[in-house]
Parts: C-alpha cells; sequence; structure tokens
C-alpha cells in the first residue's frame, strides 16, 4: 500500500505527541507519589503520636473499670483512625502477640514481626515507637508502646503511596499538556506542510512535467534553505535536458556524434571565452570510390572505424573538454587545446593506416589499389587504399571571429593535405596575418 509523504509525517507527529504525553504523565505521577509518600510517613508519625497518647489516656481510667470496657473504648477510637484513609489496618495485642482488637483488612502478623514487639517492650522507656517498611507491598507498619497496665501494644498499618490520589492529582495537568502537545503538533504540522510538503508537491508536479516533454518549464520555490537550493537544480537540469534533446536530435543517426548545429555552437563558446584552440578537419580520401567498390554497408563500417579512432585518441591522449562532431559523410571534426593536437592527429592517421586494411580484399590489398568505373564515363579507374587527411586551424598566431571563417580556412588547408600523396597524414595551418598562404605539413609514417 502507497503511503503518503503527509501520512508518514502525521504518524511521526501523532508518535511524538503520545512520547511526549506519556513521558509527562510518567513523570508527574512518580513525582506525586513520591509527595504522597511523605505527606503519608508525616501523617503515620502524627497518628501514632495521637493514638499514644489517646490509647494512654484511656487505660488511665480508675483500677476498677473493667477491662472490657477499656477494649470496647479503644476499639471505636481505632475505628475513627481507620476512617481518614490513611491508615490501612488497626491492631492491638498484648504480650504473647495475640489480637485484642482488629480493624482493616489486612493480616496480622507475621513472624518476623516478633522482633519489633520484643524490642519496644524492653526498650518501652527509651523507644516508644519502631517503624517497619514493607517494600513488597508499599506499607509501613508502626509499633507503639504506651502506658497501660496489661502491656498491650499498638500496631498502625499505613501506605507509602495512594496510586489513585496520585493519578487524581495529575489529572488537570496531564489533560493541560495533552492541549498544548495537539495543539502544538497540529500547528507544526501545518508550517511543516507549508515549509516542505508544498515545495515537494511543486517539484513532483513539474518532474512529471517535464517527463511528459516540457522543457521549457522553469519553477520558484523561494524558502532560503536546500528546497530552493533543489529547485535551482531542477531548473539547471531542464536547461541541460533541452541542451541534450537539441544535441541528440542534431547527432549524426550512423556514429551518433554531434552535428553540424551543435559543432557550430561548441566553436561559438570557445571563441566567445577566448580560449585558444585547434580545429582538427579530417576527410577521408578515395572514400567514394571505396563506397562504389565495396557498397554502402562497407562504406558505413568505414566511416564507424573512423569515428572509434576520434574517440579512442581522446580517450587515450585527450582530455574530457576535448570534442568530436561528425558533420556527415566522411567529415569528422576535432577540437582540442593547441599542444596535444599533434599527438592526437598523430594517434588517428597513424592507426587509420593500420585498420583501413581490414576493409579490403586481400586481392586488391595485394595490388595496392582498387578498379572501378568512373561516374562520368565507363573508364575502369585505378584508386589507392584509402587515408586520412587532416587539416589543422589555430587561433594562436591569426585571429579567428567567427565559425564560417574558421571552416573556410580548414577546407583551404583540407585541399594543400589531400594533394600529399603517400599515407594519412596531418596538416597544420600556421600562418599569420602578415604571412602569406603558406603551410606547413605534417605527413604520418
Amino acid at each position: 500500500m502507497k503511503t503518503t509523504l503527509k501520512a508518514r509525517l502525521i504518524s511521526l507527529l501523532i508518535l511524538f505527541s503520545l512520547f511526549l504525553i506519556s513521558a509527562f504523565t510518567a513523570i508527574q505521577l512518580n513525582n506525586q507519589i513520591q509527595k504522597t509518600r511523605e505527606f503519608n510517613v508525616y501523617q503515620a508519625n502524627q497518628e501514632a503520636f495521637v493514638a499514644r497518647d489517646r490509647l494512654q489516656e484511656i487505660f488511665s481510667a480508675p483500677n476498677d473499670t473493667p477491662r472490657s470496657s477499656l477494649i470496647t473504648e479503644s476499639k471505636n477510637f481505632l475505628k475513627t483512625l481507620l476512617e481518614s484513609g490513611i491508615i490501612e489496618t488497626t491492631v492491638l495485642v498484648d504480650k504473647e502477640g495475640k489480637a485484642v482488637i482488629l480493624e482493616g483488612n489486612l493480616k496480622l502478623f507475621f513472624e518476623d514481626e516478633k522482633p519489633y514487639l520484643e524490642e519496644i517492650a524492653k526498650n518501652s522507656a527509651a523507644k516508644w515507637m519502631v517503624a517497619k517498611i514493607d517494600k513488597e507491598h508499599k506499607l509501613v507498619n508502626i509499633f507503639v508502646n504506651f502506658k497501660n497496665p496489661y502491656g498491650y501494644i499498638l500496631k498502625l498499618t499505613f501506605s507509602l503511596g495512594n496510586i489513585q490520589k496520585a493519578l487524581n492529582a495529575v489529572y488537570l495537568p496531564a489533560i493541560i499538556t495533552v492541549i498544548i502537545v495537539i495543539t502544538g503538533n497540529i500547528i507544526l504540522g501545518i508550517l511543516l506542510s507549508i515549509a516542505l510538503l508544498s515545495p515537494i508537491k511543486v517539484l513532483n508536479a513539474a518532474t512529471k512535467s517535464v517527463a511528459a516533454g516540457n522543457l521549457d518549464l522553469q519553477i520558484k520555490i523561494e524558502t532560503k534553505d536546500e528546497l530552493e537550493e533543489l529547485a535551482g537544480t531542477f531548473n539547471y537540469m531542464t536547461v541541460e535536458l533541452k541542451k541534450m534533446k537539441a544535441r541528440a536530435e542534431n547527432a549524426n543517426p550512423l556514429t551518433k556524434l554531434p552535428g553540424n548545429i551543435v559543432i557550430h555552437e561548441e566553436v561559438d563558446k570557445r571563441l566567445a571565452e577566448g580560449k585558444k584552440f585547434v580545429l582538427i578537419y579530417s576527410d577521408l580520401d578515395h572514400f567514394k570510390a571505396f563506397n562504389d567498390k565495396y557498397g554502402v554497408h562497407a562504406g558505413d563500417k568505414a566511416i564507424m572505424m573512423t569515428a572509434d579512432i576520434f574517440k579512442e585518441a581522446i580517450a587515450k591522449t585527450g582530455k574530457p573538454d576535448d570534442f568530436i562532431g561528425h558533420e556527415g559523410g566522411d567529415d569528422f571534426l576535432l577540437l582540442t587545446v593547441p599542444e596535444r593536437a599533434d599527438q592526437l592527429a598523430a594517434y588517428i592517421t597513424q592507426e587509420f593506416d593500420k585498420r583501413i586494411r581490414s576493409l579490403y580484399s586481400a586481392e586488391d590489398l595485394a595490388r595496392g589499389y582498387i578498379e572501378t568505373k568512373g561516374r562520368e564515363s565507363d573508364a575502369i579507374l585505378k584508386f589507392p587504399i584509402m587515408t586520412i587527411s587532416l587539416a589543422g586551424v589555430s587561433n594562436v598566431k591569426r585571429e579567428i571571429n567567427s565559425y564560417a571563417e574558421l571552416t573556410n580556412i580548414a577546407a583551404e588547408v583540407k585541399k594543400a593535405a589531400k594533394k600529399i600523396k603517400g599515407n594519412s597524414k596531418f596538416v597544420m595551418d600556421r600562418r599569420t596575418e602578415d604571412l602569406g598562404a603558406t603551410f606547413r605539413g605534417k605527413e604520418a609514417h
């Protein structure tokens, strides 16, 4: 089942609210129990004083007062103590530890209580009260020795902490806390929705729109944080996707290399940035004759092989900022920096001469040429094994202001390169505005 970010956020806020309320209630309840316990201990001491004085008063009656009358009066008094709700049990025991009066709902004595009775009986003058805490039942048992002719001892049992009383005391603070936490989290949820969910929804809708082909879309999110930065990245992405789409549409269908429009943009970009560069323009010598003899499929193989060699040259001896373009047919173009031009050209010409032979028949390789009919006559013409001519043009020694000017110069240099017989070659235009049209050629051997 799909979970939305809003549902997840609400769930987290609910869990956070429950945690805060539970923690606050637990702390308040614990504090209240502690206060109740301290109060009950204080009350127990006070009740013990009152009980001792009252019982001593009862048993100070004349000697001829019947014991039963004293017991009855004492019982009535102990009942009144139970009515306070603090005392759980009142027990009046004799010297043997037997109950004379038992009021309450707890057991009378355990065997381990006898030492307390013996201790208080022996030290009645110095110690009239002994307290024993029952941690298991959260009770305190107070043994009170008072003046009486029968050796009676009073046992009072008190609760250390009353949970119900503590709960009653924390009800109101807990309810207030619940209201505050829920209200606070509602406000927090609204703010988070505005600050997070709304921009995310905008980004989500924009992403779907871009996926549908709307590459002109630009979004605006002003949050002064990472979301605004993400929106900026999104806008940058759409611009780059539009460029990529244009390049893909302009790419050569055979080699997938950038075509004329992208080549033009790349050259203009370097000219605008004032960068020094070398344009290496290529042309396959005798390609048309090869295509006529072996067919279009073989011609495509030759073009793909040339594209692969250009790519390998960049991968092995160039840099990522070097650029390869394919104008169409057998015409390729490479942009690089001046210091890498000779090395790249050397790799291309040498690899081309090695690999192109694999596209010829053994018979033609043995002869060193192919025979095919001329296009304007039926005469059989001889054409050498294909080579590649590279023409280099640079703005290092002369100012070049446009793409058209650059390609015109490259066409001149290519003509000069194709006149050189033999293996593949690279001719670099080293003319300046002050020199005539002189070329210094560099052939690949």
